[in-house]
């Protein structure tokens, strides 16, 4: 009968795994509630923790016999035990526990094709909630977004699903986390867009909204329909306050930026210590319950103090102290090896530089918004500021206060800090050490070169230019075409406004005409499609392929006619050049990232074509092997060829993509394989990649 049945739904099952949206959508749905339910079992571990640590330990210490003044102290105590416990579960279970946890799914996406350990699934939400129920200084959202795409993930393994739809499954497990902790489901499935993906389709779409809305119902139904802490009524803000708020936008930047900076140098200085990796966490919790002692406000995730600047119950004192102290705490807790995240800090950070800022324009002129209002916005700027995912801000503290009366300020200033902050430093604060570790996250995505680089960028400038003026006589033009080589330049006035270009083939047709003894005004082409600097190439190649000419002017915005540089076809083809070597020096990068990965060797030991060695001495090198359509290996799976045993295959470079090959991973023309490999058998890995294709005949 069981077989009878198994046939009867083989087909539906056939049909069911045949269906990517089906296959995705049902999954998606079990990520969810898989998030959801881990969100809930991660927050109610923290309590826990927090109990243990702050009541039933203090309680067992004063049974001890000491003095007051000892016992007292024990404040200082409770965060480095919190951070020995972390620190001996990074070394001995599962080093991904440590740090941010949204940084660590970025590298898995990156390194790994979102493959991550299920040991996961246990150790981070352990190790965040000692650290933090211990007093360490930290957010829970972080480490609840991996707990989730380690569940995503873990499924997908289980499924043995492809790279793409593991990854995508990862997002998902984030947008769960974030939308059961901060009840915010369209936040959730913006972080993950936003954050993890940053390019996806209808598919991809549609799944992590599946896991966003299960996610959030589970949340409800533990946490009910209420944010993360309450906020007080806003009031509309006045016209004259916005200005004010895209201060607050500037201010936020230099504050996330700087929050940043701290944060990596406190942890350069831990990288320093000559200390086993398990007692750096000690060490950082032993400075932040010396912080606590006297402020024991900046312990734990400080959401008290947050709702206490929202209700506009602190002193400008103690908020400045607090929002400096938070920034020395969560750098002290997550630069030693602590675990957390960073997301609730900023939101702390952000509260308290909004309610300063809200204090001071408060004593301004009758009527302005209460100073709550500015709090509010700075969390959301100051977290842009450090994420770089300003839809995801904007989001998160409109769902959770749902009040549209502060929407402008808040999408004003987030934007700016947004802006503000990536000019004044390019990376997040969650890709900061990916990117110093020659981790380029964004290396293996298509990318379309001419959309990515800038008129500006490319262009020569007007002052390397020689231009020509209306006036100039034909016999001085073709001077100037003789030494420069050039065959067309743009015509400008005195203040270089533009009047027109001029061409070799103007100038040939005036001597055919005759009309040599004339000016450039009598053949120049007045016509003339200009572009701005801010514009991309591929704008400008559409403008030039429609024009059917070899050069255009760049003018400047704000004076349509003003001169700035001039973009010739030879400028575009070196920028694009450049462009792509840079792209494929990022998709190296990354193989070789993946390498030191999966044999630990050291980022010194692996260089391109030079010997490596390994444990036990074997001597290896990194052999690249572009497939042409007549080799052998073309057509077969990795498992068909006959490879050498020791080789590792890395990755393949396919298209502007990186793969990370499997067994099953069928060859194609093109390919860029990427292999480690002993040395004495490089010559033969060599071989069995290049070999024609009727020498393999038989032999595979």
């Amino acid at each position: 009968m069981l077989e009878t049945l198994r046939d009867r739904l083989a087909p539906a099952y056939g049909r069911f795994w045949r269906s990517e949206t089906v296959v995705m959508l049902t999954m998606a749905l079990l990520v969810g509630l898989g998030s959801g339910f881990g969100a809930v079992a991660f927050r109610r571990l923290i309590e826990t923790a927090h109990t243990f640590f702050f009541e039933t330990l203090a309680d067992w210490l004063s049974y001890v016999p000491a003095p007051t003044s000892l016992r007292s102290s024990t404040v200082v105590v409770i965060p480095a035990l919190g951070g020995l416990l972390v620190g001996l579960i990074a070394r001995f279970l599962a080093p991904e526990a440590q740090g941010p946890g949204v940084s660590r799914v970025m590298e898995a996406l990156a390194l790994e094709g979102g493959r991550i350990r299920p040991v996961v699934i246990a150790a981070r939400p352990i190790a965040t909630s000692l650290s933090l129920g211990s007093g360490g200084s930290g957010g829970r959202e972080g480490p609840v977004v991996q707990l989730g795409s380690a569940i995503g993930s873990a499924l997908s393994q289980l499924a043995r699903l492809s790279d793409e739809r593991t990854k995508n499954l990862v997002a998902c497990g984030a947008a769960g986390g974030v939308a059961a902790t901060f009840n915010a489901p369209l936040a959730g499935v913006m972080f993950a867009l936003e954050v993890l993906l940053a390019e996806f389709g209808l598919v991809q779409f549609a799944s992590v909204v599946v896991a966003a809305v299960a996610a959030s119902v589970i949340g409800h139904a533990y946490f009910g329909d209420v944010p993360a802490f309450p906020f007080p009524p806003s009031v509309t803000p006045e016209t004259w306050e916005l200005p004010m708020y895209a201060l607050l936008g500037v201010a936020s930047a230099l504050t996330g930026v700087a929050f940043i900076r701290v944060l990596y140098t406190v942890d350069d200085l831990f990288e320093r210590q000559r200390l086993p990796s398990y007692l750096k966490p000690a060490l950082g919790g032993l400075h932040v319950g010396l912080l606590g002692l006297w402020f024991p406000q900046v312990l734990g995730v400080g959401y008290e103090s947050i709702e206490a600047v929202l209700f506009n119950r602190l002193t400008v004192t103690s908020i400045v102290i607090l929002g400096a102290l938070k920034v020395v705490a969560t750098s002290l807790t997550i630069g030693s090896g602590g675990s957390g995240g960073i997301f609730g800090p900023c939101l702390f950070i952000g509260a308290m530089l909004g309610g300063l800022f809200g204090q001071v324009v408060h004593q301004g002129p009758p009527g302005s918004a209460v100073p709550s209002s500015y709090a509010l916005v700075g969390m959301s700027a100051v977290f842009a500021a450090a994420s770089r995912a300003p839809i995801t801000a904007i989001l998160t503290l409109f769902e959770m206060t749902r009040d549209y009366n502060v929407i402008l300020p808040l999408m004003l200033a987030t934007v700016i800090s947004a802006i503000v902050a990536r000019h004044l430093l390019e990376d997040s604060i969650y890709t900061v050490k990916l990117t110093r570790r020659g981790i380029d996250i964004h290396a293996d995505r298509d990318l379309d070169l001419m959309s990515a680089i800038l008129v500006g960028e490319a262009m020569t400038p007007i002052e390397e230019i020689a231009t020509v003026g209306p006036s100039t006589p034909l016999t001085e033009l073709a001077r100037i075409f003789d030494e420069t080589h050039h065959h067309g330049t743009v015509v400008v006035d005195d203040e270089l406004h533009l009047q027109g270009v001029v061409s070799l083939t103007d100038l040939e047709e005036a001597q055919t005409r005759q009309l040599i003894n004339g000016t450039v005004a009598d053949i120049q082409s007045k016509n003339v499609r200009t572009v701005f600097p801010d514009q991309t190439l591929k704008d400008a190649l559409e403008h030039s392929g429609a024009l059917d000419v070899g050069r255009i002017p760049v003018v400047d915005r704000a004076r349509p006619r003003h001169v700035v540089g001039l973009l010739r076809h030879g400028d575009i083809v070196h920028a694009y050049s450049h462009a792509a070597l840079d792209q494929q020096a990022r998709l190296k990068g990354l193989d070789r990232a993946r390498l030191e990965r999966r044999t630990g060797l050291g980022a010194a030991t692996l260089r391109a074509g030079a010997p490596a060695s390994e444990g036990g001495g074997r001597r290896g090198v990194i052999v690249e092997v572009k497939l042409k359509a007549e080799y052998g290996a073309v057509g077969k799976t990795l498992q068909a060829l006959d490879l050498p045993s020791e080789a590792l295959i890395a990755s393949l470079r396919r298209g502007g993509r990186v793969l990370i090959p499997h067994g099953d991973t069928r060859l194609e023309a093109g390919d860029i394989v990427v292999a480690l490999v002993n040395e004495d058998r490089e010559e033969r890995l060599r071989n069995r990649l290049t070999q024609p294709a009727n020498h393999l005949q038989g032999r595979v």
